[in-house]
């Protein structure tokens, strides 16, 4: 159990309060966001919004931790900012495996993972740091997922795929066995990916074919 310090006040960490208020042993403390972002009214469901830039006078690293389970924007590159600052500040973050997924015993998950109801994470698959598994994905026997990744819902990821770090997928998307997802692939809804890809592409389509470059989607 620990005393958590949410960062983000939007949609995710809205959520990521409620799960962790209904579905776990941890105790959220605060809410945090950037300075500049401090909106007028200092509070959010009931708890204190902190600065990021003084978080750690009231709430030291020893006795907090952290969960910034933020949104894909600039494919998942903005999460992944704040998790490694939240890092070097010390702090440890926590993961959400939600009760309702289906994780098997010694599956290696990273920090700041947040991993909703109905996913099934077959055995023999990794899981890296900063790793968003919205609801209902299916992650195939000896697979591994690098760091800062989203699956949006309904996604079939097939055994055997390496997904490099910055990729994402969107909803009811399909991959086939064995491939290599490359760093900052996005995967269109709906598609489906029946050869490796390119580092920084796009995907759409049935099957898939690539449709320019990732890099500036913000999604």
């Amino acid at each position: 159990m620990a005393n958590v310090i949410i960062f983000g006040i939007e949609d995710f960490a809205s959520l990521a309060h409620f799960y962790l208020e209904h579905d776990s042993e941890h105790e959220v403390a605060a809410f945090c966001v950037s300075e500049d972002y401090l909106p007028e009214d200092r509070t959010f469901r009931g708890f204190p919004i902190e600065p990021f830039e003084a978080v750690a006078d009231k709430y030291p690293p020893g006795d907090f931790h952290f969960f910034a389970p933020m949104s894909p924007r600039r494919m998942n590159r903005l999460r992944a900012e704040v998790f490694q600052k939240v890092k070097a500040s010390g702090y440890e973050c926590i993961s959400y495996v939600s009760s309702k997924a289906t994780v098997f015993p010694e599956t290696p998950i990273g920090e700041n993972c947040f991993i909703l109801e109905d996913n099934t994470i077959q055995p023999f698959v990794s899981v890296g740091d900063n790793v968003v598994l919205w609801s209902g994905n299916h992650i195939g026997h000896h697979g591994e997922i690098k760091d800062h990744v989203m699956f949006s819902s309904h996604v079939v990821l097939s055994g055997h795929c390496a997904v490099e770090s910055y990729s994402y997928f969107g909803v009811n998307a399909t991959i086939r066995d064995g491939l290599a997802i490359a760093e900052g692939t996005f995967v269109a809804m709906g598609a489906c990916l029946t050869k490796s890809t390119e580092a920084w592409s796009m995907y759409v389509g049935v099957p898939a074919r690539r449709k320019g470059s990732s890099e500036d989607l913000d999604l």
